[in-house]
């Protein structure tokens, strides 16, 4: 998100979208910044925790597969600031000093489009993580009613609204709101099914009650 929210900034420079879509994406800019330090200065050691092997911010999942380089999974905090120094100085130098670059339509079509996409695929891994689990255990229901109620209010904005809103918005805001409609889709399968299996065993139980 907070990468997102850089791009969504100097999307801007080249296509002067709504102001108000910049200034959330300022805000954004700074409260994803002070989560990502508070997250680093909390996070747990590593070691064993409830007898499971705990690795924070380690850089292989249960899978087996690791990001290049560790990406965003590093075990110190500097390299996290060092690449979003390096992010917003290419960015800036970019912007600033390359300026056919900066004022090609097919940058800043990138730009934009890179940016919204990064926010708008947020919902997959957790789409995936309950496909695998065949379960939304820790998934809460009123954070995706949250979502889905945002998702229809920004395509309101953004199709209703009398302001300059470029198509990548709304493309892929349609984009995430599908996403979040289909973890809603899971929600009920997979609680559905918990509920069948939990009567089936207190069916089972009672059964056995009587036998006994």
């Amino acid at each position: 998100m907070l990468i997102a929210s850089i791009l969504k900034v100097f999307y801007w420079f080249g296509d002067y979208y709504s102001l108000a879509l910049l200034v959330q994406a300022i805000i954004m800019i700074g409260v994803q910044m002070v989560l990502l330090k508070v997250a680093l200065d909390n996070r747990p050691s590593p070691g064993a925790r409830d007898g499971v092997e705990h690795v924070p911010f380690s850089s292989e999942n249960s899978d087996g597969f690791s990001r290049p380089y560790g990406f965003w999974q590093w075990k110190s905090a500097k390299p996290y600031w060092l690449f979003l120094a390096y992010f917003l100085g290419a960015l800036s130098f970019i912007q600033l000093f390359l300026a056919p670059i900066s004022r090609s339509e097919l940058y800043i079509s990138s730009l934009g489009y890179t940016g919204l996409a990064v926010e708008a695929t947020l919902p997959l891994p957790q789409i995936v993580a309950n496909h695998r689990a065949r379960a939304c255990k820790g998934f809460r229901l009123s954070v995706l009613a949250a979502w889905i109620l945002g998702d229809m209010m920004k395509l309101g904005y953004f199709f209703f609204s009398q302001e300059v809103i470029p198509w990548a918005f709304r493309l892929c805001a349609m984009f995430q709101c599908v996403c979040d409609c289909y973890l809603g889709v899971q929600f009920w399968m997979y609680a559905r099914s918990s509920f069948q299996t939990a009567g089936s065993s207190m069916e089972l139980g009672e059964k056995d009650l009587r036998m006994t």
